[in-house]
């Protein structure tokens, strides 16, 4: 690597958030301890090259540990595949066209149908093959995105009765479940509950906020996500867990400059200086996934200490203020997020979340997988 910036993947970290995710359902919403709680099946999502990890080197290290993987659409389980993963894959946004159907049994996929044409589909194409596979079915309780409406619940069964066996999953997926106020959230839980009460196929409601914050969510298979890279669905104040940060975005220090008060630093000249300034290059641009809207005040990490970002965010480089540090020196090490800088103070001052920094660091950052 000629150019000193990575993205180190603590797979270590990774699994230790797993556990403590997965060992949750033995614990109420107050942290006493459950009695008689059931166990659920552990789904972990890869999505997005597994929210910017790596899906590939995330589902070998937890393949073991899971019941099923997720992906957002068919293309993304290709690489698993042709990587060796053979862990059954969900396909969360189910397939898009017709031809997607025929990987269902060459890659293993179970497919989430929230549309009738999927669920025609699907059904036609079982009885062409004269096989089926498990079937995952989204109703919709107030996200408002995907889903067969909860009033359609019957009609559904009654009109893709071929779909529907013993294992057929039932799922929504919450839209509050990270904010403060919870009765949205409670409210959409007991609606699909209430409206699924009288069956007996397995049950699918919390991704990870939901499987932290409500007891009553963590049905037959949660879904686990962002938590499971660390970086928690909520805010600092708000949050219930404590997770290990997964990515470590670093880079370097490759010039230093002392420049006058008034003078500028970067495009535009939108950042002055107040006083006499020492300020830091780092290898790293907007080109590598930074925000480019990332503002003035933005904190990194280096020596020790909090840096604030300085000018307008370019391509490849970054620059800040480091006067305030006792000792700097090129070649120095600046974290823009991980264990020294939380991905989530970073996202607050973006106005962004953590989800998204994650998910858009880019192809051109090299990931170092840390395993032990």
């Amino acid at each position: 690597m000629s150019r000193p910036t990575s993205a180190f993947i603590d797979l270590s970290a990774l699994k230790e958030n797993l556990k403590m995710l997965s060992e949750l359902h033995q614990k109420n919403a107050d942290g006493s301890q459950s009695v008689g709680a059931k166990t659920p099946k552990i789904i972990a999502v890869v999505k997005a090259n597994a929210y910017g990890n790596g899906a590939i080197e995330v589902a070998q290290a937890i393949e073991s540990r899971v019941d099923l993987l997720a992906i957002a659409f068919a293309h993304e389980a290709l690489e698993l595949r042709e990587a060796g993963i053979t862990k059954p894959i969900l396909v969360l946004q189910g397939p898009h066209q017709l031809v997607d159907l025929s990987l269902t049994f060459s890659h293993n996929l179970y497919w989430m149908l929230h549309t009738d044409w999927q669920a025609e589909a699907l059904s036609a194409f079982f009885a062409e093959q004269n096989k089926s596979s498990q079937t995952w079915f989204k109703f919709d309780t107030g996200m408002h995105r995907l889903g067969f409406g909860l009033d359609d619940f019957d009609r559904v069964q009654h009109t893709y009765k071929s779909l529907w066996q013993a294992n057929t999953v039932v799922c929504s997926h919450l839209a509050c479940a990270d904010e403060v106020i919870q009765q949205h959230a409670q409210q959409q839980i007991d609606k699909f509950l209430q409206n699924v009460e009288d069956s007996d196929y397995p049950r699918c409601i919390a991704n990870s906020a939901t499987h932290v914050r409500f007891t009553n969510a963590r049905q037959d298979y949660v879904r686990l996500g962002i938590a499971m890279y660390g970086s928690t669905p909520f805010t600092a104040e708000d949050s219930p867990i404590t997770l290990a940060p997964v990515m470590h975005f670093e880079s370097q220090i490759i010039a230093l400059r002392t420049i006058p008060k008034g003078d500028a630093v970067g495009y535009g000249a939108t950042w002055q200086a107040k006083r006499e300034s020492v300020i830091a290059t780092v290898a790293l641009g907007y080109a590598d996934g930074y925000p480019r809207h990332a503002p003035t005040g933005t904190p990194a990490y280096c020596n020790g200490q909090t840096i604030p970002l300085v000018g307008r965010v370019s391509m490849d480089m970054l620059t800040f203020d480091v006067t305030d540090l006792t000792a700097v020196a090129i070649g120095d090490t600046v974290q823009l997020w991980g264990d020294k800088m939380p991905i989530n103070q970073v996202a607050d001052h973006v106005g962004t979340i953590g989800y998204e920094l994650m998910t858009r660091v880019s192809a051109r950052v090299p990931r170092v997988y840390k395993k032990k």
